[in-house]
């Protein structure tokens, strides 16, 4: 079973910068993209950026030219930056890992964005 470790979540003020980290228990290269989900309270879980194997990036419109997504192949461990944040990007952020038809999934880490 893959573990996926989430950190970095926290109280952010709007306009502020965060980072997460997701380290996985085996390496990255093992899986076919790797990504970030955010669910807001009272909302469906959504994709926030991925990074696939290649390295190809894709981000929701939403957060685009905000957060960057990417991979430290040394420390196993991928990373989304993210910049300007906004009120509505508050929420639990989920690490995902897919490797053929197979998901999984951090334990999630909080992230709210307020004065």
């Amino acid at each position: 079973q893959v573990q996926l470790v989430e950190s970095g979540g926290g109280l952010v003020q709007p306009g502020g910068s965060l980072r997460l980290s997701c380290a996985p228990s085996e390496s990255i290269f093992n899986f076919n993209a790797m990504g970030w989900y955010r669910q807001a309270p009272g909302k469906q879980r959504e994709l926030v950026a991925r990074i696939n194997v290649g390295g190809r990036t894709d981000y929701a419109d939403t957060v685009k030219a905000r957060f960057t997504i990417s991979r430290d192949n040394a420390e196993n461990t991928m990373y989304l930056q993210r910049n300007s944040l906004r009120t509505e990007d508050t929420g639990v952020y989920y690490c995902n890992a897919n490797v053929l038809s197979r998901n999984f999934w951090g334990q999630g880490t909080q992230v709210t964005v307020s004065s």
